[in-house]
């Protein structure tokens, strides 16, 4: 599976999230984090989709990708230990642990896999 297919959705989920906490409870900081985050995870997903219709893959993406899904896991995973409420810090904490362990397994496979061209 390609970084993109699951860095698109999973940044409109961070974007949204923000968005939804803006919303709801008037947090600038939620918007901010989850706008932010949301945004560059988009763009990095933008950037390697674009790299892949190149049939290249795109490191620069990859590592915001990870460093953006890192972040996200330390600043959620501080908030749900400080907090012990799932939504939104313990759900955003565990989906950002698992992008993270994707990002370093593409990293350890050399990035998108790259089909050969057929004739």
């Amino acid at each position: 599976m390609h970084d993109f297919c699951f860095t698109i959705p999973y940044g409109l989920l961070v974007l949204a999230g923000g968005v939804a906490g803006y919303l709801r409870r008037g947090s600038t900081a939620s918007l901010a984090g989850g706008a932010g985050a949301g945004i560059v995870l988009l763009l990095a997903g933008f950037i390697s989709l674009k790299a892949f219709e190149k049939r290249r893959n795109s490191y620069l993406a990859l590592i915001l990708e990870t460093a953006c899904s890192l972040a996200l896991t330390y600043v959620m995973g501080q908030r749900y230990l400080q907090t012990s409420k799932i939504m939104p810090a313990g759900l955003v904490a565990s989906i950002s642990v698992l992008m993270t362990a994707f990002y370093l397994y593409k990293f350890a496979t050399g990035g998108n896999h790259i089909p050969s061209k057929e004739k």
